[in-house]
């Protein structure tokens, strides 16, 4: 039996697992926006602890997160609310 036509270096490309699902980290940052934060500082806290990443980055995820048609689908009142909140800054400026 012979291999398909291909380099003998090279992996068959495997499909992505579940392609119409948010990832383990997408649902994460999710659910930390949905959480009340008490006061200043505990949100970024909980950033650094939770996902081990900086607030710069957490924000920077979370944006190109809302325009992500799975994210709408799995939380829509998260993402709709993120929407507004957006569009509403980009308004004042």
């Amino acid at each position: 039996m012979t291999a398909p036509d291909r380099e003998p270096h090279e992996e068959p490309a495997a499909p992505a697992p579940g392609a119409d699902e948010l990832s383990v980290r997408d649902r994460a940052l999710l659910a930390l926006e949905r959480r009340p934060w008490p006061g200043p500082g505990a949100k970024e806290r909980a950033i650094r602890e939770e996902l081990g990443i900086s607030p710069v980055r957490y924000y920077q995820l979370l944006n190109a997160l809302i325009e992500d048609e799975r994210a709408l689908r799995e939380d829509p009142v998260t993402v709709n609310r993120l929407r507004r909140v957006r569009d509403a800054r980009r308004g004042r400026r």
